[in-house]
């Protein structure tokens, strides 16, 4: 995953640190190597005939499926993006983090209402600590 580290914090101010700019965690730009390989896969299929054109859709949703989705963290809230929309949960309407059946993590509101965190996992608990900057418990193994 690419994005920025704990070098991002700067001093505290009111007791947490600040987050000088969003860090931004997203998909590993080695994942667009498939989605080249499809692409390239679909170009004999969709100049086959002028509506085949349309089939040249699906490797375009992926790639913007890659680019686009992933976690923002800033000083006022964590804000989770998925291919078409996104959800900006203020740091004071976060009640926890749950791990779910698949080592995936999950925001929980204190509405009580899930938001999934697309490309992070248990091991990534330190990062999305430190990268709150106090607001999440390190995990302790």
């Amino acid at each position: 995953m690419l994005g920025r580290g704990p070098d991002t914090m700067s001093g505290p101010v009111g007791g947490w640190p600040v987050v000088d700019s969003p860090a931004r965690l997203r998909m590993s730009r080695t994942s667009l190597i498939p989605v080249v390989l499809l692409f390239v896969c679909v170009i004999p299929l969709a100049t086959a005939q002028l509506w085949t054109l349309v089939f040249l859709v699906i490797p375009l949703t992926a790639a913007v499926w890659a680019l686009r989705t992933g976690v923002d963290i800033d000083d006022a809230a964590v804000t989770v993006r998925g291919a078409i929309g996104s959800r900006r949960v203020p740091w004071s309407q976060l009640a926890g983090i749950r791990i779910g059946a698949r080592r995936g993590l999950w925001l929980v509101t204190t509405e009580g209402t899930e938001v999934r965190l697309p490309v992070l996992r248990v091991g990534d608990l330190p990062r999305l600590a430190a990268l709150s900057g106090g607001r999440i418990q390190t995990p302790v193994s």
